[in-house]
């Protein structure tokens, strides 16, 4: 009878622990949370459709190109972020209203404690589709300018 004894209070005791540390995980994680949204961060959207021609695989590929080649410690750090989007499914579709978008885009956006604070859609990517270097040069120049809150 004794040993079922010890055997129940030690049982009482790990569960107890374990129940304790999951709470101390949660309140660490929480601290982490809000400590991420004190922080300004940078997103730079790319807006596909489903059916997507090959301009807009160059506009993706180019603009993730682009991002990656300047901004490799932003984007390691998470004060850069890129998504790839497609405004097609439902949940998506918000972005077309919140943005404006008319056809598929790249968007910077600049978020402060957690909300959006502004944003610009980089509508000359069509007119830079043809020539990679100046289309790196543009999204480069606008993304710097988030970066640096100008």
């Amino acid at each position: 009878m004794g040993k079922i004894k010890l055997l129940i209070i030690l049982l009482a005791v790990f569960v107890f622990c374990l129940l304790s540390s999951s709470h101390l995980t949660v309140a660490t994680e929480s601290s982490q949370d809000s400590q991420k949204k004190d922080k300004s961060t940078v997103v730079a959207y790319y807006f596909h459709g489903e059916f997507r021609c090959s301009n807009c695989f160059t506009i993706e590929q180019y603009s993730r190109e682009a991002i990656e080649k300047y901004f490799t410690e932003q984007l390691k750090t998470k004060k850069l972020t890129f998504q790839v989007l497609n405004i097609d499914l439902p949940e998506n579709e918000h972005f077309i209203k919140d943005y404006q978008l008319v056809t598929r885009s790249l968007v910077i956006t600049e978020f402060k404690n957690g909300k959006q604070v502004r944003w610009t859609n980089l509508a000359k990517v069509w007119d830079y589709i043809k020539d990679r270097d100046a289309f790196y040069n543009y999204v480069k120049t606008e993304v710097q300018k988030y970066l640096e809150g100008r």
